[in-house]
């Protein structure tokens, strides 16, 4: 957010009962598994580097490309409280989300950031995928 502000939970949008309502029967027709959403039902307003929109019944996810051959899988739950998306997207849920995206052979980081560059708007996840395999991962031993 520049200039160190810190962008906290709190500053994200809340939603009413009716739209949580609309959410949960939107979610409810979605598949249990991810499938990649066609550009033309993307949002007209997104980031230029948006290049996949994926969604199942109790996730959505969103690639991105970034600098240095990166790319970026943001994954929120399809469910909100009415304060803000609900969290606890566990390890297992990530991996899964990774495998689903059809990078289950890839690397993939997660970043926790300085404090004067924390931006919490959203409990969201962000997985970045590097270009070539990373070398300092624990492996499994053959």
């Amino acid at each position: 957010m520049g200039l160190g502000r810190r962008v906290q939970a709190g500053d994200a949008m809340s939603i009413d009962r009716n739209q949580r309502r609309l959410l949960a029967k939107e979610s409810s027709k979605q598949p249990r598994t991810l499938r990649q959403v066609p550009k033309d039902q993307w949002p007209e307003i997104r980031a230029s580097n948006l290049t996949e929109v994926w969604r199942s019944r109790g996730f959505l996810v969103q690639v991105y490309s970034e600098a240095g051959g990166y790319q970026r899988m943001s994954v929120c739950r399809a469910l909100h409280n009415g304060d803000s998306w609900v969290d606890q997207i566990n390890w297992d849920e990530l991996m899964q989300l990774k495998r689903e995206l059809g990078r289950g052979d890839h690397d993939a980081l997660e970043v926790f950031p300085a404090d004067a560059d924390i931006v919490n708007v959203a409990n969201m996840r962000h997985l970045f995928f590097p270009p070539e395999p990373v070398g300092f991962k624990w492996r499994a031993r053959p």
